[in-house]
């Protein structure tokens, strides 16, 4: 036991004290403690420039763990001659930002066109009509392909965003935006055609 304590210390003092440059090799060929060095230089720099994008801490940190688990995957498409280590990893950074505000973008328009397919009820509309239109939203719910059925209702009832209903269910982040898309068009031509025949 305290032989391999002795290595783990002699290992993160070894990489500790190595160049910025020398780090990035070890990245490239595989060694984790040079992931873990990287996240420990740069992983407060790249929570802060997220942050800054984001302005949400839990969201930043979700972030900042898959800049460095696209980074460690990815670490044969880093090339130490084009640029450092930390370049290479901000760069991952930006572009994780850009996804996260565009999920984040989405996740707002799907909820602005699951609104527009709820037929208005006036406020001078008697409650039983409110409550026969909530039933019939459901409904119409209940009728739509199991997985768009499920992904419309963890949006709706859980308020999830189409990464957690992605994570929930497992299903592929594009099946979930696709049945979001499909669901909600399916959703709101029926709701359509009930209203009018009202």
């Amino acid at each position: 036991m305290w032989g391999g304590a002795k290595v783990l210390a002699a290992t993160v003092a070894r990489v500790t004290a190595v160049s910025d440059d020398e780090l990035g090799d070890g990245f490239t060929a595989g060694d984790e403690a040079c992931l873990n060095e990287a996240y420990r230089r740069w992983g407060a720099l790249v929570f802060t420039v997220v942050l800054r994008r984001v302005g949400d801490p839990e969201e930043a940190k979700d972030v900042t763990q898959q800049v460095f688990v696209d980074a460690w995957r990815g670490r044969a498409g880093y090339d130490p001659r084009r640029g450092a280590l930390k370049t290479w990893i901000l760069g991952i950074t930006h572009h994780k930002v850009a996804d996260a505000l565009t999920r984040r973008s989405r996740h707002a328009r799907d909820l602005e066109a699951a609104a527009a397919a709820v037929p208005e009820v006036s406020h001078r509309t008697p409650p039983s009509d409110a409550v026969v239109d909530h039933i019939l939203l459901v409904e119409e719910l209940e009728r739509l392909p199991e997985q768009q059925q499920t992904v419309l209702t963890l949006a709706f009832f859980e308020d999830l965003t189409q990464s957690q209903i992605a994570e929930r269910t497992g299903l592929p982040l594009g099946t979930v935006k696709s049945c979001t898309r499909r669901g909600l068009i399916r959703l709101r031509n029926r709701l359509e055609v009930d209203d009018g025949a009202r």
